[in-house]
């Protein structure tokens, strides 16, 4: 009975090893290819009007598994000083002490900490955010665009994420009150996010 009993147990674990070792056989590795993908935002200016931006540099990767979520994860570091507006006087503002003070907190990051996906290809992951030298935890809502192996060999992946954040969170408090008792920029900013890799070979 205890030969039996011991025989079981080294057949689940070896059962379990199995497993483990083709979840990491069947995980790529993806590196985030910058000129097909995208970083913006979204904010209220005055209360009647919004204003899009984006970050033109930025780098990282993924790790990915279409069936099985629970082994995706994702890091990206952001160039703070490549805030784009569309107006130089406002993204030196940005870029200054009273936003994200780019010459002391150089790069924004965010690493996922988890992924939940349901059928559709909709889901969402969490990681740790930071900007302006502050980490906190968000959320965003993603969904699996699709694979596709391109002209030149490369399996390629794309994702769509949307999400919000309030950036007095991250110690970006600076404003103005309108009479109206607006404010000149808004505290709710939303995340606009595009994302194509390339699998590591």
């Amino acid at each position: 009975m205890i030969k039996t009993t011991r025989k079981i147990e080294i057949l689940a674990v070896l059962a379990a090893m199995t497993l483990a070792a083709t979840g990491v056989v069947r995980a790529a590795e993806y590196t985030i290819d910058s000129s097909h993908s995208a970083i913006g935002f979204q904010v209220r200016h005055m209360a009647i009007s919004k204003v899009n931006g984006s970050f033109n540099s930025f780098e990282g990767g993924f790790v990915f598994d279409k069936n099985d979520p629970s082994v995706w994860q994702a890091e990206v570091t952001i160039d703070a000083a490549s805030i784009d507006t569309g107006n130089e006087k406002r993204d030196d503002h940005l870029r200054s002490p009273d936003f994200f003070d780019a010459d002391q907190f150089p790069a924004l990051t965010f690493r996922s900490t988890s992924v939940t996906m349901a059928k559709g290809g909709q889901g969402t992951v969490t990681g740790d955010l930071t900007v302006h030298g502050v980490t906190r935890p968000v959320t965003l809502e993603v969904e699996f665009l699709g694979e596709v192996a391109d002209p030149w060999g490369n399996q390629r992946a794309g994702f769509s994420l949307r999400g919000k954040i309030n950036r007095r969170d991250f110690g970006l408090t600076w404003s103005k009150t309108l009479e109206t008792g607006g404010l000149v920029v808004g505290d709710e900013v939303k995340l606009l996010i595009e994302v194509e890799g390339i699998k590591k070979k």
